[in-house]
């Protein structure tokens, strides 16, 4: 295997993503592990993961593991070798769909469970101040209807995503009211 971290470009992105993962919450070698998977032409053993990014086994065995609980690396056997291979997903759409499915059940799901029961607790209760009341109740709402979105365009073909994300605000000329004239 060509070592990607003597690719001047390779480097800075393998680093980058480790920055990046960690702005996003994910932990920088487990970024680090991703990225390198992504660029990599050939499936990698967790030895050369570790050798390559200069990681403990330790961390780049874990790594892996919370990477496949994404859905985003899977291993895979090379015949003749007993030792476990990982290769990334390299369909950035499957990538991102994966990653806001993750996102939304490790985030949203247990947000929008202890918003509802907190609004019907507080329907049963009268001496909780109304803005209280109100504010949570909106809070359900919002994340509900964006769990509701997501649920949605999850099931639209790529093409369609691709066709959607490319309108990016030019959408509002198709929505009532909304006329397309609004520059803000």
């Amino acid at each position: 295997m060509a070592d990607l971290m003597d690719i001047p470009e390779a480097r800075a992105f393998i680093l980058h993503w480790g920055e990046m993962g960690s702005a996003w919450g994910v932990n920088r070698s487990v970024a680090q592990i991703h990225a390198l998977l992504y660029l990599s032409d050939q499936p990698l053993h967790a030895e050369d993961i570790t050798e390559v990014l200069g990681l403990a086994r330790s961390n780049v065995s874990t790594g892996l593991k919370e990477l496949q609980s994404y859905g985003i690396v899977r291993r895979v056997h090379i015949e003749g070798d007993r030792r476990d291979h990982f290769v990334a997903e390299t369909d950035l759409w499957e990538v991102l769909m994966r990653l806001a499915e993750e996102r939304k059940k490790r985030e949203l799901d247990p947000t929008i469970r202890l918003l509802g029961e907190l609004s019907d607790s507080i329907k049963a209760r009268g001496e909780v101040p109304p803005h209280v009341r109100e504010r949570i109740g909106r809070m359900h709402e919002f994340i509900g209807t964006l769990t509701g979105w997501y649920a949605d365009v999850r099931h639209l073909p790529k093409p369609t995503l691709v066709r959607l994300m490319k309108l990016g605000r030019g959408i509002a000329r198709f929505l009532p009211g909304m006329g397309g004239g609004d520059k803000s």
